[in-house]
Formats: structure tokens, C-alpha cells, sequence
């Protein structure tokens, strides 16, 4: 990626994708070059936590609302300390911010921190082509002087692809850290950040719970080491076809009998610890408006999604696994993926989406609630 953070205003900017569509607009945020995978989010709101969640690492986001930027940037809702979208993608950028909280303006923002942005193009067109064609390689390419068309899509076209990425490493934790329980302090949970979200160790410090965050490389020693009343595999990027590592640890965890509990890729390393395969979804979910269903209650949620890899698992029937049976507990109404699972004979479950609602609704929130009982009942 080459950037310059001078000012975009009258920059123009071309969206190549590597079937060789492309899209002219004007340059938003840096001015420069980048690359990634192309994805959609649908979701109206929350673009700054969609912005600096790892998970979207190496991944131009396309957001489908027309309006981005009306309520600028404030330091308070950030899921991490940087923005981590290879590239952003907007219809129509706001002027100004207005919002009590804004410090700055989104433009300023991506400018700040070198991030290659567009303006002014079809995006219902650009997802409609993405819902046919499938999330692939894209290139933003900036500036008053553009190379010609066909060395932009050769330049595509050589990026390398998300499918088989091993990117947890890249975005978590270098150093183990604490974040305390809020209140008196019930539990202890080694969490693995393979990407983890800011707001997820705080949801748990909300419930009594004293969270040690580890890095992507921690062994299974050291998870053990944390004496942990439980253990969490956090959201992140990348192909969980390559996360042998976070595997098995996980296994080593399923062994011992401590509670467990995954999001989104931490879904993925289960189902694969359990012996299920993964696969590429065509474009993935990505938005905080996905419909799925418990199926231990029957109850239908609104959930908070973002990912592009699913556990290929069979949807109607118990299956036998190295560690006991296990189910998929949770499904999507749009398109029956698997959503979540959990294992009948020891204390493990998982939901493929963003229980801790940052940003999106908070339907599935008592999922936190299930991992304090899951706690509480090899406690007693």
C-alpha cells in the first residue's frame, strides 16, 4: 500500500476488481494505492467499530449505506487502537460531522491514518456485483496520475488472495494484558486474541469477569498457566484453514473439561477442533442485521456479523466428535449457514457472530450470560 495524506478533495480515484470491473469516483481519506479483498457491509450505523475491527484486515469494505460520515470520529467507540480496513468504499461522504461526540471528521480520520478510501460511485451497483460474482481482489488507485487500466488490473490481479491467509498473528496481541472485573470479581477467563473487539473482554468484565488477554501464539501451557475458571477464542481475520496453531490449543482445552466459549473465528477453530471442515463463503455476512435462530430456544435474533469463512456441519442431526456429541445450535434464516455449536457432553459452545454488539443490536447478548452458567456449573 502507498499512501500520501495530502488533501483527496479533487483526486481521481478508480475501484479496479480483478474480473476486471471497474468504478471511477473520487479519492476519499488518503491518496495512493491499495489492496485487498472486496466485501460489503450492510449495516447503517457503526462504521467506526466496523473500520478498526482486526477482523477486516487486508479487506476493502464496501458500505451500502449511500450516507458515511454523518457523525464523524470520537475517541470512545473504536474496537482497537488503529483502523485495520485495507480500504473503504463510499457513495455519498458527508461534508461535515454533527454529532456532541465528533472530534473529527471521518475524511480526516482515513487521511490520518493512510487509508486509501473512494467516493462517488454506484455501490448498490458494486454489491449487487459482489452478491453475483462473489467477495474478490479489488485495487483503489488515487491521484492526479493513474497508471492505464490494464496495469491496474495486472497489479490486482497479483495481490494475494484471503483464501488460505493465516493473519490472527498480525493483528493480536504481542504482550499478554489484564482487563478487571468490574464490580466484585467472580471468574477468571483466559481469552486467545486471534483479533479480539475492545468491547468483548469489557462485556465480560460486566458480569464479574477478570479477563487475561493472550496473544494468537500462547500455548496451551500458558492458557493453563492462567489457572482459568474459563477460556474464550476471540473474532479475527484470515482462512481458519491455515489456524492449525489455535486449533490445537483448543483441543488441549476440550481435554482438560474447562468451560469454553468462540466468536466468529473462534466458531471456526472449533468446529474444526471438533473434526468439521471449513469453506469460503461466496460473499460473506457482513452487517449488524443478520437474522439467525437459536435453535435451543427456537428464538430469533438480530445479530452483529462479520465473516467470510463457515463450519461445514450437518445441520439436522447430532454428530459423534473426539470430545462427546455436538450440535449446531445456531443457524442464519437468509441462507441456512451454520451459526454456532456446542458440545453436549462437556461445557463448549460457539455462535459464528458478534454477541458484544459493538456495533449492532444486542439480542444476543445472554450468550455471555451462558458462559457465566457454563462457569458457575463446574464450579459447583
Amino acid at each position: 500500500m502507498t499512501t500520501s495524506t495530502r488533501g483527496a478533495e479533487k483526486s481521481p480515484a478508480v475501484l479496479v476488481l480483478e474480473d476486471g470491473r471497474i468504478f471511477r469516483g473520487r479519492a476519499y481519506g488518503a491518496v495512493g494505492v491499495t489492496f485487498g479483498e472486496a466485501v460489503f457491509s450492510t449495516g447503517m450505523t457503526g462504521y467506526q467499530e466496523t473500520l478498526t475491527d482486526p477482523s477486516y484486515h487486508r479487506q476493502v469494505v464496501v458500505m451500502t449505506a449511500p450516507h458515511v460520515g454523518n457523525t464523524g470520529v470520537n475517541d470512545e467507540d473504536p474496537e482497537s487502537k488503529r483502523i485495520w480496513v485495507a480500504g473503504y468504499v463510499v457513495r455519498d461522504p458527508a461534508r461535515k460531522p454533527s454529532n456532541w461526540r465528533a472530534k473529527r471528521s471521518l475524511d480526516d480520520e482515513l487521511r490520518a491514518q493512510g487509508v486509501v478510501g473512494i467516493s462517488g460511485i454506484d455501490t448498490r451497483a458494486l454489491t449487487r456485483h459482489l452478491r453475483e460474482r462473489g467477495a474478490m481482489r479489488v485495487g483503489i488507485f488515487s491521484g492526479d496520475t493513474l497508471p492505464d487500466e490494464g496495469t491496474m488490473l495486472a497489479e490486482v490481479r497479483q495481490a494475494p488472495e484471503m483464501k488460505g491467509a493465516n493473519l490472527s498473528a498480525e493483528v493480536a496481541t504481542t504482550e499478554p494484558y489484564v482487563v478487571p472485573a468490574i464490580g466484585e470479581k467472580k471468574f477468571t477467563v483466559a481469552a486467545v486474541d486471534l483479533g479480539i473487539k475492545g468491547m468483548t473482554p469489557h462485556r465480560m468484565a460486566e458480569r464479574g469477569i477478570e479477563v487475561h488477554v493472550l496473544p494468537a501464539t500462547a500455548t496451551a501451557e500458558d492458557v493453563h498457566a492462567v489457572n482459568p475458571d474459563g477460556v474464550f477464542f476471540s473474532n479475527g481475520p484470515g482462512d481458519p484453514a491455515t489456524a492449525d496453531h489455535a486449533v490445537s490449543v483448543m483441543q488441549a482445552v476440550l481435554e482438560r473439561g474447562t468451560p469454553l466459549f468462540g466468536i466468529c473465528f473462534g466458531n471456526q477453530i472449533l468446529g474444526r477442533a471438533l473434526g468439521f471442515g471449513t469453506y469460503k463463503l461466496k460473499y460473506g455476512h457482513r452487517g449488524i442485521n443478520q437474522p439467525v435462530q437459536d435453535r435451543t430456544t427456537g428464538k430469533v435474533e438480530v445479530t452483529a456479523h462479520n465473516h467470510g469463512f463457515a463450519v461445514d456441519a450437518p445441520l439436522h442431526k447430532v454428530s459423534d466428535t473426539p470430545y462427546g456429541r455436538a450440535e449446531v445450535s445456531h443457524v442464519c434464516l437468509n441462507d441456512n449457514v451454520v451459526e454456532g455449536l456446542q458440545l453436549l457432553d462437556k461445557p463448549a459452545f460457539s455462535v459464528q457472530y458478534h454477541p458484544e454488539a459493538a456495533a449492532g443490536p444486542h439480542d444476543a447478548a445472554y450468550l455471555f450470560d451462558r458462559f457465566v452458567k457454563l462457569m458457575e456449573g463446574q464450579r459447583a
